[in-house]
């Protein structure tokens, strides 16, 4: 698979308050959040489907990039968590057996193993990089990482309700953020696991992430909004903060937070292989929420 044609080149964005050339710039409004179908985890509360309303904002296209990563810390030099403590989580299937075998593993979801080493630098480990990565997600950052590029480039981390307004593309009550059909025409719309979860992934999708922009844009312009990568969102939850749209590992046998109202949290200091984010920016002037 390959990238969507006709879409604009990543760009690293200007270090002021005004929103990149390539955010999508959204005018805000009413919208019914969450969900009452009763598909997610009764923990997570989806529901039920209330309106809220959201002010003008501009969001990114995408979600940050390896290569906006690497331009933000080359020229900041932040260490982000995972490299200052020393691990991060990986995928069982992604790391050499003998490595899988020694790593320590999370008891309530045994194919997460905690890695020496990983970061966005190394992301299954030493010996890997992200070179040849540098059009997919920037990985293994904790929300304190991601807030921390987006100050840098002028913005910060999207509400929740700011997040699932953009990543709904215009659609009303829909699963996902193209519509009710996980496959609409037997093609697919996002990156998630397929096939037997978590001991055998299938040819015909990605491994583990994908270029920001395999998959088409929404209704809004934005890509990817659900698969590839959890994405983090400023609000406090469950003592660490939200993250929404599921990752390349969600599958319905496990965890089908794949849907746009469906959520999680995590800790603010926590990263993993599959934990990304995209970026925010107030809009200035009459428009601003």
């Amino acid at each position: 698979m390959g990238p969507a044609t006709g879409v604009r080149p990543i760009r690293v964005p200007r270090h002021d308050a005004e929103p990149p050339v390539h955010a999508v710039r959204l005018p805000g409004g009413t919208f019914r959040m969450g969900s009452d179908e009763g598909l997610g985890h009764p923990d997570d509360q989806e529901g039920p489907v209330r309106a809220v309303t959201v002010g003008s904002f501009a969001i990114a296209a995408t979600t940050v990039t390896a290569g906006e990563w690497t331009a933000f810390v080359d020229e900041t030099g932040h260490v982000s968590d995972a490299e200052r403590f020393g691990w991060s989580h990986v995928f069982h299937l992604h790391l050499p057996p003998a490595a899988a075998a020694r790593a320590p593993r999370v008891r309530s979801a045994p194919w997460w193993c905690a890695v020496q080493g990983a970061s966005w630098r190394h992301p299954e480990g030493p010996g890997s990089d992200v070179a040849g990565r540098e059009d997919h997600p920037a990985v293994h950052l904790s929300w304190r990482d991601a807030r921390a590029w987006c100050a840098w480039a002028g913005g910060r981390l999207p509400t929740e309700a700011e997040w699932e307004y953009a990543a709904r593309g215009g659609l009303e009550n829909a699963r996902y953020p193209w519509g009710d059909d996980l496959r609409p025409g037997g093609e697919h719309q996002c990156n998630i696991w397929q096939g037997d979860f978590p001991h055998r992934h299938d040819a015909d999708g990605w491994a583990g992430t994908a270029p920001v922009t395999t998959y088409p844009p929404n209704g809004f312009g934005l890509f990817q909004t659900v698969g590839n990568v959890w994405e983090w969102c400023a609000d406090p939850w469950r003592g660490g903060r939200v993250i929404k749209g599921g990752s390349f590992l969600c599958h319905d046998s496990w965890c089908n937070r794949y849907r746009v109202a469906a959520r999680s949290a995590n800790e603010e200091d926590a990263s993993a292989a599959n934990a990304g984010f995209r970026c925010v920016w107030d809009l200035p002037g009459p428009d601003a929420p």
